[in-house]
C-alpha cells in the first residue's frame, strides 16, 4: 500500500425531504445571496425548484436562478455565470442536478475566487487553491462529483473544437451535499443506467491497479461494485423503490470521493477515452464509458492478469481456472458486457451509435494524449496509437 491523503470535508445531507433543508444549511454558513445552477425544466416541472425558492426565503436569503445547464456543460456558460455572481454579489453558489450542473458551478466558484481567465485553468496554464462558497443539491446517482475535488468542462475553441478538460483539488469539494434519493425517481431510465455505469467505472478506473497489498480497500471497491451492479437491474423493474435508489446515490459518492483510490495508483485511461467521444459527439458520459472499457481491457488484460481474474471472480462470481487465469480474467471481462447489455448500455462505438472515420479516432486520440502530456493511464501507460488501437476495437 503506498503513502495516502485522504480528506472528505463534504458535509452529507441523506433522505427524504432533505432538499427543503438547503435555505437552514446555507444561513447557518453565514451566507447571504445564492446563485441557483441548474439545466432542464425538470425541476420545475416536479416543483424542486419551488421548494428550494421557499427554503430560501425562509432562511431570509435572496437568490438568483441561472439555468441553461446541458450534458457535457460548456465552460461559455461558467463564464456568464462568474459575471453574474461578480455584478450582483452572490456570496454562495448552489448547484441543483447531477454531474454537469454540479462541475459547471464548481467552475463558475473558481472563476469568482481567481482573476485569471477561466479557460487557463482547464488548459493547464495555471493552478489555484482557492474556490468560492459552493453546495449542491444532487438529483442523479452518477458522477459523484457532490464530494469529488474534480471538475470537468467542455471549452469551445476555433482551431480545435471542442476540448474536453478537468481540474482537480481538494478545494473543489462541495461543503455540503443533499442527496434525497426521490428525487431520482422521475430520471428516464437511460440515465439512470448510464449512471450506474458511471459508478461501476469511476470504482473500476481505481481498482484494476498494479500496486501489491491493497486487500482492505480490494474488498470495500468490490462491495460496491456487487451493489450497484445488482441493484442496476433491480432499478429497471423497480423504478420507484427507494432503498434501491438510496443504495445508487450512496455509492456514487462513494465510488468518487477518494476513498477506492487510498494506497493505490489508478489508471482513468478509460475516462479520457470516453471523454474524446462526449466531446466530439455529445454522447452521454456513462455510456461513452460502457463502449471502450472491455476494449481497453482487452488491449491491457496481459499486464496483469491476475487483477483481472480477481475481478471476474469476486464481482461477477466467476468460477475460477486456476490452471488458466487467462481465462478467468476473459470470462470477467465478458461478463461485463453482459451486464452492460442487461442494463441497455453500450459495449462498442456501433452500439453507440457512434461511427467515427479514422481522422476522427486519429484526432481523438492525440487529444486524449494530450490530456496526459503525451500518455495516459496507471494500470498500462498508452500512447497516442495504443489509443488509436483501442477505438478501432472498440467499432
Amino acid at each position: 500500500m503506498l503513502n495516502f491523503e485522504f480528506s472528505t470535508p463534504t458535509k452529507i445531507i441523506f433522505g427524504k425531504g432533505t432538499h427543503g433543508e438547503v435555505g437552514k444549511e446555507i444561513k447557518e454558513r453565514g451566507f447571504h445571496k445564492v446563485l441557483i445552477h441548474y439545466g432542464g425544466t425538470f425541476l420545475e416541472e416536479n416543483g424542486i425548484l419551488d421548494t428550494v425558492h421557499e427554503s430560501l426565503r425562509d432562511a431570509g436569503l435572496e437568490y438568483i436562478d441561472f439555468d441553461g445547464v446541458i450534458p457535457n456543460p460548456r465552460l461559455k456558460r461558467a463564464q456568464e455565470g462568474v459575471k453574474i455572481c461578480q455584478r450582483e454579489n452572490v456570496d454562495f453558489i448552489l448547484a441543483i442536478g447531477g454531474g454537469s450542473a454540479i462541475d459547471s458551478a464548481k467552475a463558475i466558484a473558481y472563476g469568482v475566487a481567481n482573476d485569471f481567465p477561466l479557460e487557463d485553468l482547464f488548459l493547464g496554464k495555471v493552478t489555484t487553491t482557492q474556490i468560492a462558497p459552493m453546495g449542491c443539491i444532487s438529483t442523479i446517482a452518477a458522477t459523484g462529483s457532490e464530494t469529488s475535488n474534480s471538475t470537468v468542462i467542455d471549452i469551445e475553441t476555433q482551431d480545435q473544437g471542442i476540448l474536453k478538460r478537468s481540474y482537480n483539488h481538494d478545494c473543489a469539494r462541495p461543503l455540503f451535499a443533499i442527496m434525497n434519493p426521490e428525487l431520482t425517481y422521475t430520471l428516464p431510465m437511460y440515465q439512470t443506467c448510464s449512471g450506474a455505469a458511471d459508478i461501476m467505472m469511476h470504482t473500476m478506473e481505481r481498482y484494476f491497479t498494479n500496486v501489491t497489498d491493497v486487500q482492505l480497500i480490494d474488498r470495500i471497491s468490490e462491495g460496491l461494485l456487487v451493489t450497484v451492479k445488482e441493484e442496476a437491474l433491480k432499478i429497471i423493474h423497480d423504478p420507484q423503490n427507494y432503498e434501491v435508489r438510496a443504495n445508487l446515490m450512496w455509492a456514487g459518492s462513494l465510488s468518487h470521493n477518494g476513498l477506492t483510490g487510498t494506497g493505490r495508483i489508478g489508471d482513468f485511461a478509460t475516462h479520457k477515452i470516453g471523454h474524446e467521444l462526449s466531446a466530439m459527439f455529445d454522447a452521454t458520459h456513462g455510456a461513452s464509458l460502457t463502449a471502450v472499457w472491455s476494449s481497453w481491457a482487452k488491449y491491457v488484460y496481459k499486464t496483469n492478469i491476475e487483477r483481472f481474474a480477481q475481478f471476474a471472480v469476486n464481482v461477477f462470481a466467476i468460477e475460477p481456472n486456476y490452471y488458466n487465469l487467462e481465462e478467468t480474467a476473459l470470462k470477467g471481462i465478458e461478463a461485463w458486457d453482459q451486464w452492460c447489455h442487461q442494463i441497455g448500455m453500450p459495449t462498442t462505438l456501433k452500439e453507440l451509435n457512434i461511427i467515427p472515420t479514422h481522422e476522427q479516432i486519429e484526432e481523438m486520440a492525440e487529444k486524449a494524449a494530450d490530456t496526459g502530456h503525451g500518455v495516459i493511464g496507471g494500470f498500462m501507460q498508452l500512447k497516442k496509437d495504443d489509443i488509436i488501437q483501442i477505438y478501432q476495437m472498440a467499432l
